[in-house]
């Protein structure tokens, strides 16, 4: 059984890490925007929902920049506590409120459904469990997205430095199929029947 204060100590240490990480290598490291392109491949005509960067967590912005030539892209949205997250459609640079917890927004635009989602974290383990800020809108997302769409990617962009050894689970957690860093792609054991980086 997970106790609450296993993963409050566990968000201590990553966020720290993550903080000496974004001081050293900038908030979007050139090899970290490499390599989230290398795995997401060459799409076109796909929905993918990014993130607008809080606090000292690792840009996307850069990645999605290239990605909003040929795909749709979109942004989370926070609606209620306990619920998951609406991906509103939103052009690259188009216009941003601020949502909240401080993150920025699409003032409107449609409701769509994401075939691959870049996802934020404080930290990750070799089995691509994720550690968030503790409110489950990730992993209620992703398990009702699943269920609609076998085929979603959900790809975790952190620093390497926010990798743990292991990460306490729960029944609700929602695993990623990849996690990008600045020094590698790293491709959990759980999507490669027990088979890690």
């Amino acid at each position: 059984m997970t106790r609450p204060e296993d993963k409050t100590q566990l968000r201590k240490t990553a966020f720290a890490a993550r903080k000496e990480a974004h001081d050293t290598f900038g908030a979007a490291p050139d090899m970290a925007t490499a390599h989230l392109l290398q795995a997401i491949g060459p799409v076109t005509g796909q929905i993918i929902a990014g993130y607008m960067p809080i606090r000292t967590e690792i840009d996307p912005r850069p990645a999605m920049e290239v990605l909003a030539q040929d795909n749709q892209l979109c942004l989370p949205v926070i609606l209620a506590k306990d619920r998951p997250l609406l991906f509103r459609a939103w052009v690259y640079n188009g216009p941003l409120i601020v949502g909240e917890f401080g993150a920025k927004i699409p003032p409107d635009g449609a409701a769509v459904s994401p075939d691959i989602l870049i996802v934020p974290l404080v930290g990750f383990d070799p089995h691509g469990q994720r550690l968030g800020y503790g409110g489950g809108f990730y992993d209620r997302s992703l398990a009702q997205l699943r269920a609609a769409n076998p085929r979603l990617r959900a790809i975790g962009l952190a620093y390497e430095a926010q990798r743990l050894p292991h990460l306490p689970t729960e029944a609700t957690d929602q695993p990623l199929d990849l996690v990008v860093t600045e020094a590698a792609i790293h491709h959990p054991a759980l999507a490669h029947g027990g088979k890690g980086d």
